[in-house]
Parts: structure tokens; C-alpha cells; sequence
């Protein structure tokens, strides 16, 4: 009896050695999964990866035409820019809670990039490039946001894709209501009424109204920052972490749109074309 807290300590000291040892996780390849083993899971969510290992760097020509494929982003944290206490304290990002559950990533986004002089430039030209996510703040407050990468146009520095390889640019945000939506009085963009009947005798056109009676597309535009960390020269592939800082929904003009920080992993392929 009196080995049996030895005999876990050496136990959980020999889990931690092979752990440290292993070289890192290994990239997930869905592919290999049947649906069972996938559904509920989470699994489908989540981003492929490369172990800590991956140190290499590729090389680019600018004579050359590549594609980036394959690329995952996947959101682990959301914060929200939320109003002062009091006008002396500024504006913070408050850190929010996901909500939106196995339905967060973006997926098989690809696009054209190519390297003129020392700048690499890429143009996003497709994939699962949006996710409807909303958080909910510590006050009760939930905000719902269009998190996307389309248009995506990122600059680097170099010749090469390596661990020092830092990508910025704008992206499209789209509006999260289409043209369809109803709000709760039967307002909408192409279908519904201008405003409610209930509201005439208040001035349905007033300024106060307006913004709740007519119905907009609004599109924002976010920034985004890719970090490369990890780069498997063999296979093409690489892998690290991203920023991208957004307007949140605006409930078609409604209303003002917060700022939202997102920050995830990302993986991808380069292939040349």
C-alpha cells in the first residue's frame, strides 16, 4: 500500500517524458476518418497541424505561379471592444464566450499568391470562406459577427515561406442578414413592409425610426494577420497562428457595429500551379 503513491508518481513523470518526446501533434488528416468516427466530435471543426519540428522554409520564384490551398483558420479566442465604465477609462476588448458550437472555422480557402521583387503578395479566391459566430459577453450581452476571409488581399516580406513569414491585409466582411430576413415587426430588405403600422402615429419616418425601417446591406472591412510558425518543406505545408480584427453584425444598419478580435490557428498547402 505504501508504494502505491510511487509506483503514480513514476507512472505520470514516464506519460510526461514520452509526451514531451513525441515531437509535437501530428496533423489531422480527416481524409482517413469515416463519418462515425468524425460526427459530434468536434473533429471537423478543428484545423490540421504540424509538430514543433517543423522548421524549414520554402522557397519562391517570382517567375513562378503558386496557389495557397487548403487553408484552415480556426477561431480559439473572440473579444469584443466594449464601452468605457466612465469617460475617463478607454475603450478594452473584453474577452467573450463562444457560443457557436463545431461551426466556427473556415475551411479549404485557397487563392493565387506570387512574389514580385521582395513582397509576397496573395489574393483569396474562394473556399468556406465565412462563419455566422456569436459570443456572449460577461454582461449577458451576446454579439453576433460574420467571421470571414473573403477578398482577403495579404502582403509578406522575402522570397520565401519560412517561421518568419508574417502576412497583413484587408478583407470583405459580409453583412450576417440577407436581403430576406425579417425582423420581429415584418420589416425587411426585399420582402416585409417599410414599417409597421403600429409606428405611424409615432412618425414612421422620423430619424429616431429610420434606422430600424430601412433595411441595408452593410458590408465592413477587417483586417488580418497571418503568422507563419511552422513549415514542412517536403509536403508544401505550413502552419501558425492568425489576428484579424472585424465590425461585428449591424442588424442591416440598424445599429453600430462593435469591433471583434478573433485569434485561432491556420494551416495550409503551397502548391505550384
Amino acid at each position: 500500500m505504501r508504494f502505491r503513491p510511487l509506483l503514480a508518481l513514476v507512472l505520470a513523470l514516464c506519460l510526461t517524458l514520452v509526451t514531451a518526446c513525441s515531437g509535437g501533434a501530428k496533423a489531422v488528416d480527416r481524409s482517413q476518418l469515416t463519418y462515425e468516427e468524425i460526427h459530434n466530435t468536434g473533429l471537423a471543426n478543428d484545423c490540421p497541424t504540424l509538430p514543433e519540428s517543423a522548421r524549414g522554409s520554402i522557397a519562391l520564384d517570382s517567375g513562378t505561379s503558386y496557389q495557397l490551398r487548403e487553408i484552415c483558420m480556426h477561431p480559439a479566442e473572440v473579444s469584443v471592444k466594449g464601452e468605457p465604465a466612465n469617460k475617463r477609462q478607454e475603450a478594452r476588448f473584453v474577452p467573450g464566450k463562444i457560443l457557436t458550437r463545431f461551426t466556427t472555422s473556415l475551411d479549404q480557402v485557397y487563392g493565387d499568391l506570387n512574389v514580385e521583387g521582395d513582397t509576397i503578395k496573395f489574393q483569396e479566391q474562394g473556399g468556406l470562406d465565412f462563419q455566422l459566430i456569436t459570443v456572449l459577453l460577461p454582461g449577458g450581452e451576446e454579439v453576433p459577427f460574420v467571421f470571414s476571409s473573403k477578398e482577403l488581399k495579404a502582403t509578406a516580406d522575402g522570397a520565401a515561406i519560412s517561421t518568419s513569414t508574417d502576412f497583413n491585409g484587408d478583407y470583405r466582411v459580409p453583412s450576417y442578414r440577407t436581403s430576406n430576413f425579417l425582423d420581429p415587426k415584418g420589416r425587411g430588405l426585399t420582402t416585409g413592409v417599410d414599417y409597421t403600422q403600429g409606428l405611424v402615429g409615432l412618425g414612421a419616418d422620423s430619424d429616431g425610426l429610420e434606422r430600424e425601417n430601412i433595411k441595408r446591406y452593410v458590408d465592413g472591412t477587417g483586417t488580418m494577420e497571418l503568422s507563419i510558425t511552422r513549415v514542412d518543406p517536403s509536403s508544401g505545408e505550413f502552419a501558425g497562428v492568425f489576428t484579424a480584427l472585424q465590425p461585428s453584425d449591424t442588424d442591416m444598419g440598424s445599429k453600430d457595429p462593435l469591433d471583434v478580435k478573433i485569434t485561432g490557428e491556420i494551416y495550409g498547402r503551397l502548391e505550384e500551379v
